[in-house]
């Protein structure tokens, strides 16, 4: 599952080993947690005006959303105008423009200073059938309402069906571990100290003490660039739901033409081509699924792959991999303090699936919020305001789904005992995707079973049978396998943790204990 970005490895980024093996110490003015592009771009902003900043990285470079990203540099983002627009209206809409354009802007600016190749594409937002056009006819018209030069297209001729679509010119896409590569020279070059793994367990110590695996810093202010805030001050993971998407990289034997196109409804399919030195790659995105709460993510991945191959026949799979995306209740931004009347941590979070532009615009929010003042269109982008109850009925729904996962994880459990252990309390139907008929599960699954009266996630990946606990140490949801990422997934908040119990995303801090 490494994306095709990754795909020469994260010690590619210049001062990967550096960066990774230097000691964590020192006092800052800033503590930036994440290294993806809203944690880069934030230090080289804050850096620029003369603040001391370090950047703290639990893995590597773009190991989360970033270098994962299919890193479509688009105004035109799907449906989300329409959807901003019916919830909060034109004004905060405007804003939120606003805030991508900046953002766009100065991203394919530094792409420029660095020598970082840009492919300029239309982005397409398009009915694949007859019920999608409405919902492509209201982007359309937000779009136009945003002061967007869309344009409506009754026809055009990708090799899938696209009945129509709004048409917005001149957007862009890149390579995002190109862009992380140059705002990490930038970044250093500027003054700002990098270090990779390094897991910050702690951003509210004594002393302004900010304790990672590898040592701890001290700083007066804290930025959380993690996708998810890993503590739980605010709540945030009670006003995001995570979402697990799926790319496939396809090399074709010729240039396609094809612009940067998604669909105006389910099933997702995503669409953007990347040069190749022999023809082109096409990269197909879509299979998204709320995290640990897919019966088979394999089977959404393999049914994305069909289509592809019915659509670009003769293609070749050169890479297969996945991102987390946190969408909000409200359908904008959270960027700005963790809590309402504490300003020492901010965070950013909330980009739905389009963090190349908003990680910029957030970068930008968060620099003000320490060295000045607040651009106009930040309103859209606040981490704490009125329009919490817009989203009121939404984070309602979320959060009975999170209650129904935690009952029905534990309720599994314990119908399931282990082979050769004790009876189950009562006989229920068993969830298909976590048990097994035998002593072990087969290579590449997992089951949770009852050992005793505690929940254990057993797998069998490479030839190893591991145990590890089931129960997610962020708020204690049972965990399940993710046969397509042989990963085990919590389906309360999305953190996710590898077969050997180790934290692959938050909120959770640590991994599963050995069992």
């Amino acid at each position: 599952m490494t994306s095709l970005w990754l795909g020469a490895g994260p010690e590619t980024v210049p001062g990967a080993d550096r960066f990774a093996t230097a000691p964590v110490t020192g006092r800052y003015d800033v503590a930036v947690v994440g290294a993806g592009l809203t944690g880069l771009a934030t230090a080289v902003l804050l850096a620029r005006a003369g603040l001391a900043v370090v950047v703290l990285e639990g893995r590597y470079v773009g190991a989360g959303t970033t270098g994962h990203s299919t890193a479509k540099v688009s105004l035109l983002q799907g449906t989300r105008l329409s959807a901003i627009a019916a919830q909060h209206g034109p004004e905060l809409l405007g804003k939120y423009v606003a805030g991508n354009r900046l953002g766009q802007e100065w991203l394919l600016a530094e792409c420029a200073r660095h020598d970082v190749p840009v492919q300029r594409r239309a982005a397409v937002t398009y009915a694949a059938g007859p019920q999608q056009l409405p919902a492509a006819e209201a982007e359309h018209r937000a779009a136009l309402a945003a002061g967007l030069p869309v344009e409506w297209r009754d026809s055009f001729t990708p090799p899938f069906p696209a009945l129509a679509g709004t048409w917005l010119p001149d957007q862009a896409q890149v390579d995002p571990m190109d862009v992380l590569a140059a705002l990490a020279l930038e970044a250093e070059a500027a003054g700002v100290v990098v270090r990779t793994a390094a897991r910050v367990t702690d951003a509210h110590g004594k002393d302004g003490a900010v304790v990672t695996t590898r040592g701890t810093v001290h700083a007066e202010r804290v930025v959380l660039a993690t996708g998810i805030p890993f503590a739980d001050r605010g709540g945030y993971f009670a006003r995001l739901e995570p979402q697990r998407s799926y790319s496939l990289a396809l090399a074709v034997p010729e240039p396609t033409g094809l612009q940067m196109s998604i669909t105006a409804g389910a099933p997702t399919r995503s669409v953007r081509t990347v040069p190749a030195e022999d023809g082109e790659i096409v990269v197909v995105g879509g299979a998204s699924h709320v995290v640990g709460r897919a019966d088979s993510p394999r089977a959404r991945v393999e049914n994305l792959l069909t289509w592809a191959r019915r659509w670009f026949p003769g293609a070749r799979v050169v890479a297969r991999w996945s991102a987390q995306d946190y969408h909000p209740v409200d359908e904008l931004p959270y960027v700005g303090p963790l809590l309402p009347r504490d300003s020492r941590v901010l965070v950013a979070t909330g980009f739905a699936k389009w963090g190349m532009t908003n990680g910029v615009a957030a970068a930008h929010v968060l620099t003000a919020y320490l060295t000045g003042d607040l651009p106009e269109w930040s309103d859209a982008y606040r981490s704490w305001r009125r329009r919490e109850m817009t989203g009121l009925a939404e984070a309602v729904r979320l959060n009975a789904g999170v209650a129904a996962q935690l009952a029905g994880g534990y309720a599994r459990a314990l119908t399931n005992p282990e082979p050769g252990g004790s009876p189950a309390p009562e006989e229920t139907e068993p969830d298909p995707t976590q048990t097994t008929t035998d002593d072990t599960p087969a290579e590449g699954m997992g089951c949770v079973v009852r050992r005793g009266l505690q929940p254990v996630a057993v797998s069998t990946v490479d030839g190893v049978t591991r145990a590890v606990s089931a129960v997610c140490p962020h708020l204690g949801g049972v965990v399940r396998w993710n046969d397509e990422e042989r990963s085990w997934d919590c389906p309360l908040h999305g953190s996710r943790f590898a077969a050997d119990g180790e934290l692959l995303e938050g909120p959770a801090t640590r991994g599963l204990p050995v069992r």
